[in-house]
């Protein structure tokens, strides 16, 4: 999707290789950062990451906080809590964490920020409606922002990115 300068798309590949402004974990609200994204974040980008994070924590589920992003191309993480210690998201800390990472980015003045899809890993919910959730947010996001203007979808395999691929596909977009 490409309307008045702003963009969503879908990338199938690791995010912790992207050269977005920031990146979001798909954190638990402690943001202890184990398996799954935030493992692989911490992995690649090193301890500190992890570190920062969970000073700032714990935080509510649905909200973001932001971190550097160690040794990443990206210049920022932004935390995205999206399920607590029960370590299950459902459609509202979704679209919460999805929001609330895009604020964080807009309140950064970046220009870009991917996403993985959010509690589809640990928080087992299902990939079809996480995608339909974040493209909502994500367009209604880019209708008010300022500075972001491109909003990534980062997907690990190749069938989670074919069922966002063909969800952006069917939205009707207006922007």
């Amino acid at each position: 999707m490409k309307a008045n300068q702003k963009s969503i798309r879908c990338i199938l590949g690791d995010i912790t290789d992207s050269k977005a402004d920031a990146i979001v974990n798909a954190a638990n609200n402690h943001l202890w950062m184990g398996a799954g994204v935030a493992g692989a974040i911490k992995r690649k980008g090193g301890e500190q990451i992890e570190i920062e994070a969970v000073s700032k924590g714990p935080i509510e589920v649905g909200e973001a906080v932001i971190t550097a992003a160690g040794k990443l191309a990206c210049h920022f993480i932004i935390h995205a809590a999206v399920m607590g210690q029960d370590l299950r998201a459902d459609e509202d800390k979704i679209r919460r964490a999805t929001l609330n990472s895009l604020k964080r980015a807009e309140e950064l003045k970046i220009n870009s920020i991917d996403f993985p899809a959010l509690g589809t890993g640990v928080g087992v919910f299902p990939a079809q409606a996480a995608a339909r959730i974040m493209i909502d947010a994500a367009k209604e996001f880019l209708q008010i922002s300022r500075h972001v203007k491109t909003v990534g979808l980062v997907l690990y395999d190749k069938e989670t990115y074919d069922i966002f691929v063909n969800i952006l596909g069917a939205e009707k977009i207006e922007l």
